[in-house]
């Protein structure tokens, strides 16, 4: 009976906090409700001048010394992960924000973990990444939501702040590779898909087997882009601190294609797939991308005491023949 009822409270925080609590129907893949409409089914954030997600051109990005890195506390702990559910666009799983938490890389403040979910195309040859980066689009996204600790751990009152720093999101690429089970937290992770094949499924016996650090493996964390942005889901309120990761999470292409051939939304005749929950890039309108300030080695090195007195003996030589 507890974990029917934990199951069901995860259920509705997961749906809350993914769909960040949307007063309009919408979809990725139907015509009528995809992200192309989005703007008119919820006007009031879609059709802002803020949206995420976007295309990065590292051309344009600018240096910022104040991105410094992060201070990512219980991403190691295995006690994190609290359920897992198929919210009907996406996979999301729960955290414990008594555990996890973010601050550092110049965010103001502290901000508590709530879930994280991710966005995918159909396999990994199609891909279904919602950033792009010089207009390369990545397999899989994956997102960590992080509401700012002065709301107590509530989504929804951060949201109706009209706060541009309520949430803070940590965005990684993930790209497919042939080689067999990576990561193995990936492996360990999709297992848990064929427990959740419908809407609203829930499993909350994902305690202890999987820590975030393990499906975040080979990612240099002090390397990342970062711009001000919104939710990439209606109602798409622009309050989101954006930061994308440079290098992307590589998982085998058998775990990638486990998203787009298990897990179903729920239609008004039949489930099908979910794929394709990606959002399209957005204009950027003014706004700058920036990023850490690139270490470059000095064109002027000093110079070594053997090579200083070398070029002076040099010079000497050079003096001597232009007075002979």
């Amino acid at each position: 009976m507890i974990a029917f009822l934990l199951a069901f409270l995860a259920a509705l925080l997961c749906e809350s906090v993914h769909s960040e609590g949307s007063s309009v129907a919408w979809c990725y893949n139907d015509p009528a409700c995809n992200f192309t409409t989005w703007p008119e089914l919820a006007p009031h954030h879609c059709n802002g001048s803020s949206q995420s997600p976007i295309n990065i051109v590292t051309a344009q990005v600018q240096e910022n010394p104040n991105l410094t890195q992060f201070k990512l506390t219980g991403f190691d702990a295995n006690t994190t992960f609290t359920s897992i559910t198929n919210s009907g666009v996406s996979v999301v799983v729960n955290l414990d924000d008594k555990i996890m938490s973010v601050q550092g890389g110049d965010l103001p403040g502290l901000y508590v973990s709530k879930n994280f979910h991710l966005h995918w195309g159909s396999g990994s040859s199609l891909p279904g990444s919602e950033h792009t980066v010089n207009g390369k689009q990545y397999a899989m996204e994956l997102h960590i939501v992080n509401v700012h600790s002065k709301y107590n751990g509530s989504v929804s009152v951060a949201l109706a702040a009209h706060d541009s720093s309520a949430l803070a999101v940590l965005g990684f690429f993930i790209e497919g590779t042939d080689e067999a089970n990576k990561t193995k937290g990936w492996d360990v992770l999709t297992s848990f898909l064929t427990k959740i094949p419908n809407k609203n499924d829930t499993t909350v016996d994902i305690m202890n087997q999987i820590t975030m650090n393990s499906l975040l493996e080979g990612v240099d964390k002090t390397k990342y882009y970062r711009y001000q942005g919104s939710l990439t889901t209606p109602d798409c309120n622009e309050a989101v601190i954006w930061t994308v990761f440079k290098e992307p999470i590589k998982v085998s292409n058998n775990l990638i294609n486990r998203f787009s051939t298990t897990v179903f939304t729920k239609t008004t005749s039949a489930p099908v797939l979910i794929f394709n929950n990606f959002r399209g890039v957005q204009p950027l309108n003014g706004r700058v991308v920036t990023s850490q300030v690139e270490q470059t080695g000095s064109s002027a090195a000093p110079l070594s005491p053997t090579t200083s007195i070398s070029s002076f003996t040099l010079l000497l030589l050079l003096f001597s023949l232009c007075c002979l």
